[in-house]
């Protein structure tokens, strides 16, 4: 197990230091006051949000649009880039499986959060009108983590393997688990062939199950005929805003995970620069449907429809709405196209500034609409012709972007940032061809 001693100290798990142990408590503190602020929630009913009969959908929904469009990046990275076998991806693969599962079970976890009687939700299946969009999302949620978890688990298996033998003589708790999710592999060719064809499947299936979820997430809001969402660009433009959200958070994970464990070796600028080149690629995509999404309706809009858009380019949502656009989309597409940006500090920066934005962009999707109803609603306050999140709407928020966080802490921890088994193999064909070019 020598030829393994050095990777799995490079690129395997390793003890918190002081600062990961101050981050995990941070994590931690957030996660427990939005537990706090959920169980009020719970007791006290939706009235402690600030969400009424114009905004019903609120922070909550968004946050969940969010997690889903984040989750995407499991599609992106890791299936399209293995199928097509990009072999520069390698480094990238186990970080974006880590992120894709962290942000569509967080994506569950919201929607139950954002349910004012979750203990109903075994009613979503019991009584599932099979035309409803969201029965589909129930459908399609728990399929996309079961399919993220077995594809990041079945690729793991050979490192288990590694770490479990590598502990066997040190230290037997870790021996213990890391053999008990190993599932007594032997690296034989059955297993082997076995383990290529699963994650061959795996990654197959990912694809369309990563397109059928944003779609299905566009067509709740856009089958709802308000103004704003009435699109039939909307499932394109979901599909190009998650390939964005999705890659800027898969660039700033990478960046922190590189620079806290020290992997300039295994992840270079080579790798940024074609990462940078996708990242780019994805927001000029996205900046295309933004012009069908706003632009194109500005000539033909119907009078609900150019209130609309009044409201968000000149009105009380025109500051956020042009700092995402220009900020978040438009000038990181023009920044990318120069390889001094695509260096990875510059990407870093680039990739944190896009993800927050297109969190607000979640934001100014749901609550503009909401605040033009399809029908004017008499005889209400006007407290609630105008929405933003409460306290305890912010705080539960926090929690669930900090339990992601956690997850994703938790797996870079104790789960190794690349294949070990893959590292050996290459440092051994590296080798080979060495002393073949020596003789």
């Amino acid at each position: 197990m020598s030829k393994y001693a050095q990777l799995i100290k490079d690129v395997g798990p390793q003890k918190f230091s002081r600062g990961g142990m101050l981050w995990m408590g941070f994590l931690i503190l957030l996660i427990v006051a939005g537990v706090i602020a959920y169980i009020d929630q719970l007791i006290e009913g939706q009235v402690v949000t600030n969400m009424r009969d114009y905004v019903l959908w609120g922070v909550y929904i968004s946050n969940f649009v969010f997690f889903v469009a984040t989750s995407f990046v499991g599609a992106i990275a890791v299936a399209v880039l293995r199928l097509t076998k990009s072999e520069w991806r390698r480094p990238f693969v186990r970080l974006a499986e880590i992120v894709a599962l962290a942000c569509i079970v967080m994506a569950g976890i919201t929607i139950v959060i954002d349910m004012a009687r979750p203990d109903r939700m075994l009613n979503l299946f019991v009584y599932a009108r099979l035309q409803s969009p969201i029965t589909w999302d129930v459908i399609i949620i728990p399929t996309f983590i079961a399919v993220s978890l077995l594809l990041l688990y079945f690729p793991l298996l050979p490192d288990l393997a590694i770490l479990r033998d590598h502990y066997s003589g040190t230290n037997k708790r870790l021996n213990k688990i890391y053999g008990f999710f190993a599932l007594k592999w032997q690296w034989t060719q059955e297993q082997l062939k076995l383990q290529k064809r699963s994650v061959h499947l795996l990654a197959l299936m990912i694809i369309p199950l990563g397109l059928i979820l944003e779609s299905i997430d566009a067509y709740l809001f856009s089958t709802t005929y308000r103004v704003g969402w009435d699109s039939s660009n909307f499932a394109p433009y979901f599909i190009s805003g998650a390939m964005v959200a999705g890659l800027g958070a898969l660039v700033s994970v990478v960046y922190i995970v590189r620079k806290n464990k020290q992997l300039e070796a295994y992840i270079t600028e080579y790798h940024f620069d074609k990462m940078g080149k996708l990242f780019n690629l994805a927001c000029i995509i996205y900046l295309y449907f933004n012009i069908n999404e706003y632009l194109i309706p500005l000539f033909t809009a119907k009078k609900g429809e150019s209130e609309h858009l009044e409201n968000l380019l000149r009105g009380d949502f025109a500051i956020p709405f042009w700092t995402v656009t220009i900020i978040g989309l438009v000038l990181p597409a023009i920044l990318l196209i120069f390889k001094r940006f695509r260096k990875p500090k510059a990407m870093f920066f680039i990739a944190v500034v896009v993800v927050i934005c297109s969190w607000w962009k979640r934001y100014l999707i749901v609550t503009p609409t909401l605040l033009h109803p399809y029908l004017p609603i008499q005889g209400v306050p006007e407290s609630w012709r105008h929405y933003f999140p409460s306290l305890h709407e912010w705080v539960i928020t926090s929690a669930t972007l900090a339990m992601a966080l956690l997850i994703i802490t938790l797996l870079v921890r104790y789960v190794p940032v690349m294949s070990i088994d893959q590292l050996a193999k290459d440092q051994e064909t590296r080798v080979t061809s060495d002393k073949k070019a020596t003789a």
